[in-house]
């Protein structure tokens, strides 16, 4: 819960929000974070409420219909800022789905190993394409995207190098 708090509140942070508003941003963030889950923003936001971290109010603009938007209360701010600065200090051994075919790898034929890992090669190949794409997009802007693109790319690159090494060793 801790990551998606900091997730909405952070959002909030960046000013006052609607329901849809916040789902559209969570989806642009989550489509580069998969170790975020988020699968519903109301109950979420609820209960960030309930800890009077965020207010909702009914905002109603011509004949539109009427919003609930949510905006972070001081409390919520300083709560913010608790777990921005906790989130720096956190370091969680990153957690790739390879580590366990690798600790198994010699139960596989060296051919079969080779195209295998030819194949997750490819993919991430792939992946790093489109992703530096992306980012050279952002690069320039103020975007804060573009930070998590880099790293993401850079972390491809680097299992990119090790299975390639890999690959050559079989």
């Amino acid at each position: 819960m801790i990551e998606q708090e900091l997730l909405l509140l952070g959002l909030l942070r960046q000013g006052p929000k609607h329901g849809y508003e916040i789902k559209i941003k969570v989806r642009q963030i989550l489509s580069l974070l998969a170790g975020v889950q988020l699968k519903s923003i109301y109950y979420p936001l609820k209960i960030l409420e309930q800890k009077g971290l965020i207010d909702k109010k009914i905002h109603k603009v011509g004949k539109r219909p009427k919003r609930i938007v949510y905006a972070l209360t001081c409390r919520g701010k300083r709560r913010f800022e608790v777990l921005l600065s906790k989130s720096f200090l956190e370091l969680n051994r990153p957690q790739f789905n390879l580590d366990l075919s690798l600790y198994f790898l010699n139960y596989l034929k060296p051919a079969s190993a080779r195209r295998r890992l030819l194949a997750r090669l490819h993919i991430l190949n792939k992946i790093s394409a489109g992703m530096k794409v992306m980012f050279q997009e952002k690069k320039n802007s103020r975007n804060p995207l573009a930070r998590i693109l880099e790293h993401n790319f850079k972390m491809l690159k680097a299992e990119s190098a090790f299975l390639t090494a890999l690959i050559n060793n079989l």
